[in-house]
């Protein structure tokens, strides 16, 4: 074990996180919509999500086989549904005489729960990003190694969720959230439309038998 790789993961889970995707989008209408609290119930939940995926990655980079492609695109194709009903709820989205938000998400916690184990850059991801970062301490990886590169990699997970909610609950950016929060919502909605598209085009052909090994 060496200090270069505790720091390579610490690096790389700080960047999963910090890589814009499906979840800060969330996050950006949750935190600055209801506040920091909801915001940090929704990191606290994609959290779960965040350790499950690196530690398959984790487990994939010291040599052990992965639980196959299947699983992946089923989870895939069921995220890809998910993400496509979030979205038209954003584009069905109305400005609210109350002056509450609009996309308000009464448990934040489970919301962020859901985006972590069904993150559509979960896996692929942190593979990458770990094995990026990692590349330059592959003959010293181990199974024995693993305990250390997960909580150097939690802690890399919750730095970079303080970070995130730390941003998106500053005063600056609610006010421009809120003053610009229906184009943003709609525009979100866009987005995630765009994901799930892409999440049902990728998982399509490997439950329909299109994909070549």
């Amino acid at each position: 074990m060496t200090g270069s790789m505790l720091f390579g993961a610490f690096i790389a889970a700080l960047l999963y996180v910090l890589i814009p995707g499906p979840a800060f989008l969330a996050l950006l209408g949750i935190g600055a919509g209801q506040g920091r609290k909801a915001g940090a119930l929704f990191m606290g939940g994609h959290l779960v999500g965040d350790l499950i995926w690196s530690s398959l990655a984790l487990v994939a980079i010291v040599g052990a086989k992965t639980i196959g492609t299947m699983v992946f695109d089923v989870l895939g194709l069921l995220c890809g549904f998910y993400l496509a009903w979030i979205g038209w709820s954003a584009l069905r989205a109305r400005p609210r005489t109350d002056g509450a938000a609009l996309m308000t998400v009464e448990r934040p916690l489970r919301r962020g729960l859901i985006f972590g184990l069904t993150n559509p850059k979960g896996y692929p991801v942190a593979l990458a990003t770990f094995t990026a970062l990692l590349a330059s301490s592959s003959n010293a990886l181990d199974f024995d190694a693993l305990p250390a590169l997960l909580a150097v990699s939690f802690f890399g997970f919750v730095l970079a969720d303080v970070i995130m909610v730390a941003i998106i609950g500053a005063s600056l950016v609610r006010r421009f959230y809120r003053r610009h929060e229906l184009a943003i919502v709609r525009m979100s909605g866009l987005l995630f439309m765009g994901f799930a598209v892409q999440a049902v085009w990728h998982a399509a052909p490997g439950l329909l038998g299109w994909r070549r090994p």
